[in-house]
């Protein structure tokens, strides 16, 4: 009998899974490049000025991209969207308040306020949206959800930052960080989504050309986080067993809410599909918005030690996420067996 060996293709498809995307590997890069060649003096004000318009170029884009009638049309459940912004500002919160109670020296005081900020942000937009339709789930409801999310995470998230980390005794919080959001962030967004009735479909029939302005704007914050970050002594602060600790306290939090957005979404009587829909959107945590954000709440801090933990979990959620995607959609594609009807018995 011949023995049966696994498919090229398959086993293709199972190492992608598990191998880094592509803009992890750019954002690796854009690490050791700040290490090792960080932007120092008038180099670093005039970068700084250039990120900030790739950033409000970024939320332009987005505004302009969100279509007006899925707008409205995913309004209308609002069960749904209540669940998940509760999950991703309510849920997240409290779990990252908990890992509080690790001792410092199990996990440093700055890597844990790089959790705590994770656990306070929005949803991600282009992968939930896209999760929940390779699962075969509610993607309208998702598209509107993930951007509510973010529009609401430019209020919400300055001011848990503010609530959490004086609870914590950990300070950094300013209120002119909630004006300087709004303006850098929230206006720009504002513009695209009144131009959108114009703009909005040549922007998204180029979503590829326009790539280079999401990646690029998120690179360049980074670049300048970790230059600054470096030039504090950011890789002389934190060992490998750190990093470690920081990738765990990461699977920890992300495993305990798919569990609980899973289980609690049929608990509380949602179809599949909008389970699916709260399950994707209710467990992201957005880089987009988060390096920018941390960018200006965190202004002349150690803002590296901050998105650390979030470039760690942005990594870790989207391969999880594939995997229970690609579950999903096995799921429905396999064919349902209807019980056979009931034959009439001969006397």
């Amino acid at each position: 009998m011949r023995k049966k060996t696994a498919s090229p293709l398959w086993s293709e498809h199972v190492m992608r899974r598990f191998l880094p995307d592509t803009f992890l590997i750019l954002l690796l890069c854009t690490v050791a490049l700040a290490s090792v060649a960080p932007a120092t003096g008038t180099f670093a004000g005039w970068f700084a000025i250039a990120t900030n318009l790739a950033v409000a170029l970024l939320f332009f884009l987005h505004g302009a991209r969100l279509s007006r009638d899925v707008v409205v049309a995913g309004l209308m459940h609002w069960r749904l969207h209540l669940v998940i912004l509760l999950t991703t500002f309510g849920l997240f919160p409290l779990l990252g308040l908990a890992l509080g109670y690790l001792p410092a020296s199990i996990l440093p005081k700055p890597l844990y306020l790089g959790i705590l900020f994770l656990c306070v942000l929005p949803s991600t937009v282009q992968s939930s949206i896209a999760f929940t339709s390779i699962a075969g789930g509610n993607v309208p409801a998702a598209i509107c959800s993930a951007s509510a999310s973010n529009i609401f995470g430019m209020f919400l998230t300055p001011l848990l930052v503010g609530l959490l980390f004086s609870i914590g005794g950990h300070g950094g919080f300013s209120w002119d960080a909630v004006s300087q959001i709004l303006v850098q962030l929230l206006l720009p967004f504002a513009l695209g989504q009144l131009l959108e009735p114009r703009t909005g479909n040549w922007i998204r029939s180029r979503k590829t050309l326009l790539m280079p302005v999401d990646r690029g704007s998120i690179l360049m914050v980074v670049y300048l986080a970790f230059s600054t970050a470096v030039a504090e002594g950011l890789w002389h602060m934190f060992s490998l067993r750190d990093i470690a600790v920081v990738v765990v306290a990461d699977m920890v939090l992300l495993g305990l809410v798919l569990v609980l957005t899973t289980y609690g979404s049929r608990l509380l009587g949602f179809d599949r599909a909008d389970q699916i829909t709260i399950t994707f959107c209710g467990s992201k945590k957005s880089l987009a918005s988060g390096v920018p954000m941390a960018n200006v709440i965190f202004a002349g801090q150690g803002v590296g030690a901050i998105v650390l933990p979030l470039m760690l979990f942005h990594q870790i959620q989207l391969m999880v996420c594939a995997m229970i995607a690609q579950k999903y959609a096995k799921a429905a594609r396999r064919p349902t067996v209807l019980p056979a009807e009931p034959t009439a018995s001969v006397a």
